[in-house]
Parts: C-alpha cells; structure tokens; sequence
C-alpha cells in the first residue's frame, strides 16, 4: 500500500523545506510534473513566491530542437521559470534528499497549440471547436504526444524514477476547468456526452457507412432533448473514439517503455467508457498495456468507491486519486480514504502538495496513516 502525492517543479525549485515536508508527511514518493497544460497556481509554503501564472501547456525540460525540427506541434519551456531544466533540477534535488520520484506527463491537454492548430482539435456536432483538446485521430497529434512522453523523461538519471504516470492519453471533451469557466450545470450529463463526440475529419473516418451530415444531426438532438445516444448509433461513435485513444496510448506507451525499459506506466483512466477529460474512459485494450490504473476519486461520496471497485475488476493496480483542497470537506476525507480502500484501492494519490497551506499539512499525513492502517480489502 503506496502513497504519494503530486507536485510541480517550482513546488521543489527554490525551497530548502520540500522534502522535508514529504518525509514529515510519510509519504512513499512524488509524483512530479514534466508536462503540464496552462495553470495558475498557488504556492502557499515556498518561502519566496505565492503564485504561479503559467501561462501555457509547456515541457518542462529542455526542448531541443532536433527532436521537434520541422513539426507544427512543438512544445515550448516555461518562460516563467529560470532553469534550463526545471523538472531535471526539481528530480535531482528530490533524489537527492531521498525521495523517489513519479514523472507526470500531460499529453494531448494543450490550448497553446490547439489555438496554433485547431484542425488537430476535438471538434463537435456544432461545428465548435475545443482548443484545449488534441484528438487523438487526428496522427500530428499522436506524434506529438509520443515524442513528448520521451522529451519529457530523456536523460533523466539512471534509476531516478519510480514510474511514469500518463495524464490526458485520450479525448478530452466539453467540460474543461479553466479560463473562467461558466458552462457548470448548464447541460445534463447525456448532453455532455453528446457534446463530447469528437466529429473532426479524423473521427469521421472511424464511422463507416454513417453520413456525417446525420450523424450531427442525431448528435444535435440528443443535446436538445438531452437524451441519451441512440443505439447503435452510439456504439459505433464510441468504437472510433476508443480505436484512436488506443492509438495514442499504444504509440506513447511504447515510446516511454523502449526509452525507459522496466518502469511502470501509470494511466490515468475512468471506468466509465464515455468518460472524457485528464482521465478518459479505459478502453478494453488499455489494462493489458500499462501496469496501473490512477482512477479520479475527488468526490467524497460513495461514488468514487463504485468506480474503484469497477477499475479493480480489471485486474490492475488501482490507485485512488485524491485532492485534500476545496470543496473537499476535511472532516470527511479520513472515511472517503477508508472507503477507497475498502473497495479495493491499492494505492493513494493525494493533489496536491504544492497547493495545500501549512494548516492542511498534517491532513495529508493523516490520510496517508489511515490509508495504510486500514486492513486488506476483500477481493469479490
């Protein structure tokens, strides 16, 4: 029973007390960024800053520019950090202080080159665009997101990491939280889904037989109606989506595996098929590719269990993904934790060590103490 809990390089860069606060805090290891979409970020325990304003998706490691000669899809360093390796450095001082290390990669999550490219972007039966979301049918994106996945953990030293940790190796879809978001509880969940069928050129090809034109059409008035998809339409809808998810998860996990040979790949995933967003719905080939599945369990409702159990059933690893932040109740979150374990929880990740204040350091370690102290879930 591991716990970890995530973090970005500036939580590291600059603060003599990071790894003092992991080893206060009992935990097992980081989990730390080396690519990560656009974010504003608080950083209420670094002794010289409080906030971060990044303002794009960027690499967090050197970008060189032989592996992205002649590519439209070129990631960029974050210009509101100093180091020419923030990520490398922040590993470094990690490791050093005896702390191992999970490499988070953020892939297809990217409104700088969804802006840059918008025809490599989910697109949906409105003909509106989502920028912040790079489909994966689309084989610009694929590569991208491969070549990404190795510029992000190439050179790192030898032995540095635990594991790689996938984020975004999928579809997002309608709900993104950011810019200003007013879009929440605006649309029932059957028009999200509807919402979220992707149909760019790239997706079109995965409809065989299917006019684009009806297809849209069915599309739009499930969203009116708020509706669920009929059948089978919607089963052939989810097919394409699923086969280029596959493509994408196929080509970056085997980029990552052959780079990196031995470490384990966590994918960050939902049970639910139709799931969209950092964590998307797994795929019926996805279990038997990777080693381990980080399941997003913020909630602190009996539902977050219910989608442990259902990811359990697939026979991997399944690590639940926890934030002690707002709107999560603090008072709730040490039965949340038993629950998730109960269920079937082999792992713990807690969001976020950078963003907590000092009063809310001791709950990470209490969640952490209650996660291994419970006893082993019973296995149905």
């Amino acid at each position: 029973m591991t716990v970890s809990a995530h973090a970005y390089p500036w939580d590291v860069l600059g603060d003599p007390a990071f790894a003092d606060r992991v080893h206060s805090t009992g935990l097992d290891a980081v989990t730390l960024a080396v690519s990560y979409h656009s974010t504003r970020a608080a950083t209420p325990q670094h002794p010289s800053r409080r906030l971060v304003d990044a303002r794009y998706a960027a690499l967090y490691r050197p970008v060189r520019p032989t592996a992205w000669a002649g590519r439209r899809l070129a990631p960029l360093g974050p210009d509101w950090m100093a180091e020419d390796d923030p990520a490398g450095a922040a590993i470094e001082a990690l490791t050093a202080a005896g702390v191992p290390v999970n490499a988070w990669v953020v892939l297809a999550h990217n409104s700088r080159l969804g802006l840059l490219a918008p025809e490599s972007t989910v697109v949906n039966c409105y003909g509106e665009r989502y920028p912040y979301a790079l489909c994966p049918s689309r084989p610009e994106v694929r590569e991208h997101c491969g070549t990404l996945a190795v510029e992000a953990l190439r050179g790192l030293p030898a032995g540095a990491l635990r594991g790689v940790s996938l984020e975004s190796a999928g579809q997002l879809g309608a709900s993104h939280l950011g810019c200003h978001e007013k879009t929440d509880g605006a649309y029932s969940a059957a028009a999200l889904r509807a919402l979220s069928v992707c149909c760019c050129t790239g997706c079109r090809e995965g409809w065989p037989g299917l006019a684009a034109a009806e297809v849209t059409a069915r599309l739009r008035a499930a969203v009116e109606r708020e509706e669920p998809l009929p059948e089978p339409l919607g089963a052939v809808l989810l097919a394409a989506r699923q086969a280029a998810t596959d493509r994408l998860r196929r080509e970056v996990v085997a980029a990552v595996r052959e780079l990196l040979p031995g470490v384990p790949v966590t994918l960050h995933a939902h049970p639910d098929p139709w799931a969209t967003g950092p964590s998307p719905g797994l795929t019926p080939a996805a279990p038997a590719e990777v080693d381990a599945l980080l399941v997003p369990c913020w909630p602190t409702t009996p539902d977050s269990a219910e989608l442990v159990r259902r990811a359990a059933r697939f026979g991997l690893p399944v690590d639940a993904y926890v934030t002690a932040l707002p709107p999560a109740d603090p008072a709730a979150l040490p039965g949340h934790v038993r629950r998730l374990r109960a269920a079937g929880a082999e792992r713990l990740s807690l969001y976020h060590l950078g963003l907590v204040p000092a009063r809310q350091q001791p709950l990470l370690a209490a969640l952490a103490r209650e996660f291994r102290d419970r006893p082993e879930p019973q296995r149905s």
